[in-house]
């Protein structure tokens, strides 16, 4: 297992911000990462970082990385089980090349398949949970592995039993396909790509959509009517693009997105009464 001192997390968070943590340990399987929590009971868990803001330069804490390793995927007819470092972009292209549809839509989703179960992503077409049939993940409470079924999991919208349970750690997904044709499964998942870029900033390093929709509400509409687009805060600013992100402009803190994001939550409030929800997790 590799084991890294003050490891530079720069380039394992999508906003690219600059910070080191103490020690980074890349476990390859189920033993190893068992090994990690014996070691050390809290360290932090990160996945592909695509969904995260990082609010310190230096992390006293030891983190455990999900990124290029424990990473293996297979097929077993229309089942794909992957492990909780395997991306989506990757899984989307296993499930082509067996003519397996479902996933097209999760295609170039920046996440990995642990951070995509535990927030339950997806498009306001699919999500997660729609394709999913279980869990495996390691019970920190009585350091055992255990399965978890999709109706136990409890989803909700960008959230699940995970986000609530953060001493279950999510290991192992099993998901359900359709066999499809090749051609119209890659024809989608190109569209969906197309689409995504068109909307995105692809400009600056950015974490996707900052906020969770509210009910009844988009969030894009009610920040572009308060003129917030460009409204920046040091290195950070909210995209002229798309207002519901916020991109890394100039070298950003992770102080000066948590700064961008506070301003916009108390001007929607007090426009609209309507309460802002982060969605990405802050560290």
């Amino acid at each position: 297992m590799k084991v890294i001192n003050n490891f530079v997390l720069t380039n394992y968070n999508s906003y690219r911000i600059n910070a080191i943590c103490s020690k980074a340990w890349f476990p390859d399987n189920e033993f190893e990462l068992m090994d990690v929590f014996k070691r050390n009971k809290k360290p932090i868990i990160l996945g592909n970082g695509n969904n995260i803001i990082l609010s310190k330069n230096y992390y006293d804490e030891e983190f455990i990385v999900f990124n290029g390793n424990y990473n293996n995927v297979n097929v077993q007819e229309n089942l794909i089980v992957a492990e909780s470092g395997a991306t989506l972009l990757h899984l989307s292209e296993v499930a082509l090349f067996y003519n397996l549809s479902g996933l097209e839509l999760f295609y170039d989703i920046p996440s990995s398949v642990g951070g995509a179960v535990v927030m339950n992503a997806g498009t306001k077409e699919k999500e997660i949970k729609d394709i999913l049939i279980k869990v495996r993940y390691l019970d920190l409470v009585d350091m055992q592995f255990k399965e978890i079924l999709k109706d136990e999991i409890q989803f909700e919208y960008r959230n699940s039993f995970f986000q609530k349970n953060t001493d279950k750690v999510v290991i192992k997904a099993w998901f359900e396909l359709q066999q499809g044709d090749h051609k119209v499964i890659k024809s989608k998942m190109e569209e969906t790509k197309r689409i995504r870029w068109e909307k995105q900033p692809r400009e600056y390093p950015n974490c996707g959509s900052v906020f969770k929709r509210p009910p009844g509400r988009f969030v894009g509409p009610m920040l572009d009517e308060l003129n917030m687009k460009g409204f920046a805060v040091g290195g950070a600013k909210i995209s002229e693009k798309h207002s519901g992100f916020i991109v890394n402009f100039n070298n950003a803190t992770g102080n000066d997105i948590l700064a961008v994001i506070s301003e916009a939550q108390r001007r929607v409030k007090e426009r609209f009464n309507v309460d802002l929800e982060v969605e990405q997790r802050v560290i």
